[in-house]
């Protein structure tokens, strides 16, 4: 069994839900050394998230964005925690509906997505700043 870990560090993106399939791909060159095996990717954080979905039609990433802005909003008189800016708490409501964590298999040394997938990263903040991620992969 081959166990490979790295943290990569993804730049400051805006609000809304962005695909980082290559970007990820590209710092893990180790996954071409599985041939059968499983990649997880974690975010270090509490008001961004992970989620797999859409990767050719861009609407489908704006639409997921006005879709949880308008499920989870911002100003609820009933919110506490709001002494970090009123995009803070709804992004952690939306972190914890969406996850912190993905799993893919690796087939042929590939991550073994459909056709249509990729990694999201769905930034909740106005002004989120670099996001940390740590990836493992292992398998034979």
């Amino acid at each position: 069994m081959k166990i490979f870990q790295k943290e990569i560090t993804l730049a400051a993106k805006p609000r809304g839900f962005h695909l980082i399939t290559k970007e990820v791909i590209l710092q893990c060159p180790f996954i071409a050394e599985i041939s059968t095996g499983m990649f997880s990717v974690f975010i270090k954080h509490t008001s961004a998230s992970l989620s797999i979905n859409e990767n050719a039609d861009p609407t489908v990433r704006g639409d997921l964005e006005r879709h949880f802005n308008k499920m989870v909003p911002e100003g609820q008189a009933y919110y506490k925690h709001t002494s970090e800016g009123p995009d803070d708490m709804p992004a952690h409501i939306k972190a914890a509906l969406l996850g912190n964590n993905i799993q893919i298999p690796i087939t042929s040394g590939e991550l073994n997505l459909g056709i249509w997938q990729g990694i999201y990263l769905c930034e909740h903040r106005d002004d989120g700043g670099e996001r940390d991620l740590v990836v493992t992969a292992f398998g034979n």
